[in-house]
């Protein structure tokens, strides 16, 4: 996968059949590397045509693209009401934090997908990346909570986003390289306690504010 992969039109696909596509897309990616896997596996798995594959998707790239965004969209689906809500900056990224723990440890196998088979450079370069329905609320947030004083403002919000999601990304990586042996959401406070020390105005830039 050297260039950016657009997300196929799937409005004509049925819906019962684009489910059993993306589990196994799940299933299969989460296994093993991209260049070890082929349509015709996917097909069987997900007990359906090679043709069907062809028409909807039109290559292994773009099915596997498409399967990261059905999955990253359950996410997106749990994150939306925390960044709606009213309240605090640190209260309503401890909600973030926690949905999104939450969500990996139930869903170990998304991880297992990006680390197996995703490239980078490609994924940067899809909507996939940056899911903008949470991407917008989310820098909309960390722009309010620099303003009222509780974020740095010596950083941008996209490098808050960035250390955020960086810190994320690791810790869920290495839970899902681990076995999931040890919970991260029973050591939530912890970790959410070190991520906000890292993020939050210092003392100087709050009495500024």
């Amino acid at each position: 996968m050297q260039n950016a992969i657009d997300l196929p039109d799937l409005t004509r696909l049925d819906p019962d059949t684009r489910t059993r596509i993306d589990r196994t897309v799940l299933e299969i990616f989460s296994s093993r590397e991209f260049h070890r896997i082929g349509l015709i596996e996917i097909a069987r798995g997900a007990n359906v045509s090679l043709q069907t594959i062809y028409k909807y998707y039109g290559s292994k790239e773009a099915l596997l693209f498409s399967g990261l965004d059905f999955w990253l969209g359950q996410l997106t689906d749990e994150l939306l009401p925390h960044l709606e809500r009213s309240g605090d900056t640190r209260t309503r990224l401890r909600g973030l934090f926690d949905t999104a723990l939450s969500f990996f440890e139930r869903n170990p196998k998304v991880m297992q997908m990006i680390m197996s088979s995703m490239y980078l450079n490609t994924w940067r370069e899809s909507k996939t990346y940056r899911n903008h329905e949470a991407f917008g609320p989310l820098i909309k947030l960390l722009a309010e909570g620099r303003a009222n004083g509780e974020l740095r403002t010596d950083v941008s919000e996209i490098i808050l986003l960035d250390y955020l999601q960086g810190i994320m990304f690791r810790l869920v990586q290495a839970y899902v390289a681990d076995d999931q042996r040890e919970s991260l959401t029973a050591q939530s406070n912890a970790l959410f306690d070190m991520l906000w020390r890292a993020v939050e105005a210092p003392t100087s830039m709050k009495a500024a504010a």
